[in-house]
């Protein structure tokens, strides 16, 4: 098994290893294993050496940052000087970045060495991976399924052991599914604590869209905390919960609009008992819940529209300046709810999505069906289940927690309180502690 991000770094600072030396080892993993995943799909390898040379300099000139010689990739809708974004697009083929992206900057920082940008849908809209100008990723564990989207190349080329460590962006499950459909770690960060500079559609000026964040993804829980410390613009503050016990977990497993595979329920219920049987109080139903049913149908909304731009106009009315406003509002009032539900709860276990890794399938998501349990259900219902964290701009960690009987991944995201990003994980580790 490939070394996560942080033993990489230890063994570089020990000299077991060196920084060109894991660079060298990474670029041979991914010429050896990305041709029918297809997840790295801009290499930057000769850029990538000169890096890792400097990070060994660094090194041997005392430097201790705490990611010195890593080598990493990151989402293709990234900017990294130099190099392509076109999130997908076909008319962005030749749009080339002429700054890194503050996030890329401040990994940079640390002494990541970046060799190159995963591959996304056309517009991150998607929850697989394929394009007019990178074509199409694949499952690691089933290359006829998809690995997930928006990060599904990121997912991909981590849960491939290519890289130890990533950086994704969220909206509609973007980190959170390709992170359960390839069993490895993501977190959606609290709305606007991660910087998203660099992170725009191609040839914008960049305003901050509503719902959408950029956030870590790793192998493993704890590459996920300090990569989310690295980018975050002001510290965030660190989880007290060091153990199960009295730790105050709501299960939620059912949705009014989205149908949920009984083999992620019963994984989800493992997850629960083992924190259970270690002294967690788990409860299964409560009145603080806000109207799911109603939160849903305002996070699509709010979503059609955050992402419209650059996509043709697909019918119906275009909302009003009043319905925006209105559409904010209850926004608000569904944020505090779920403010005042973590007054009584620590966090929240729900499914990322209702289903595992599904085939690839190139039909339109209005008009796509899923499997689920034996029964075909539309697909766009099931982003209810990341809209849960996304709308009222709550932090969540997806944590792999098992497998279904034909041995695909099952994630589980763990959602806290807003700006408790660090309760998320440390609870996720905990999880991950308890089912190991």
């Amino acid at each position: 098994m490939e070394r996560t991000a942080l033993e990489t770094a230890t063994a570089i600072r020990a000299g077991e290893s060196s920084a060109l030396l894991e660079c060298e080892a990474a670029i041979a993993r991914i010429e050896d294993r990305d041709g029918p995943i297809n997840a790295v799909v801009v290499r930057d390898f000769d850029r990538a050496r000169e890096q890792a040379a400097a990070m060994d300099r660094r090194l041997a000139a005392g430097d201790t940052a705490p990611l010195l010689g890593v080598p990493m990739t990151i989402k293709e809708s990234y900017d990294i000087a130099g190099l392509p974004t076109t999130w997908g697009f076909e008319a962005h083929r030749g749009h080339i970045a002429q700054k890194d992206a503050v996030a890329v900057q401040r990994l940079k920082a640390a002494g990541a060495v970046f060799l190159g940008k995963t591959n996304v849908p056309v517009s991150l809209a998607d929850l697989q991976s394929v394009n007019p100008v990178y074509g199409r990723t694949s499952n690691p564990h089933d290359h006829t399924r998809v690995p997930g989207g928006s990060s599904g190349g990121a997912a991909a080329a981590l849960a491939s052991g290519m890289v130890p460590l990533e950086y994704g962006s969220d909206i509609g499950g973007s980190i959170r599914v390709p992170a359960h459909f390839c069993g490895v770690w993501g977190h959606k960060s609290t709305f606007g604590v991660l910087p998203n500079q660099g992170h725009f559609f191609p040839g914008t000026d960049g305003a901050r869209s509503v719902l959408a964040v950029i956030g870590p993804m790793a192998r493993d829980g704890a590459d996920l905390a300090l990569a989310f410390d690295l980018v975050a613009d002001v510290p965030q503050p660190r989880a007290t919960i060091e153990s199960p016990r009295a730790l105050r977990i709501l299960l939620l497993t059912d949705h009014p609009s989205a149908k949920v595979d009984p083999t992620i329920v019963a994984a989800i219920e493992t997850a629960a008992k083992a924190l259970e049987a270690a002294g967690a109080l788990v409860t299964r139903k409560t009145d603080l819940l806000p109207d799911l049913a109603k939160q849903q149908s305002d996070y699509m909304r709010m979503l059609g529209i955050a992402i419209a731009r650059g996509i043709a106009p697909q019918g119906g009315t275009p909302a009003t300046l009043i319905q925006w406003f209105d559409l904010l509002d209850d926004q608000a009032r569904n944020k505090r709810a779920w403010v005042r539900l973590f007054e009584d709860f620590d966090v929240v276990f729900a499914p990322v999505l209702g289903s595992a890794a599904f085939v690839h399938d190139d039909t339109a998501l209005r008009s796509r069906m899923l499997l689920i349990d034996g029964e075909q259900t539309p697909f766009a219902v099931q982003f209810a289940w990341p809209g849960i964290a996304t709308f009222p701009g709550l932090p969540a960690t997806a944590v792999p927690i098992g497998t279904t009987a034909d041995g695909l991944p099952i994630g589980m995201q763990v959602i806290a309180a807003p700006h408790r990003d660090h309760t998320a994980i440390a609870v996720a580790r905990l999880v991950d502690g308890a089912i190991g």
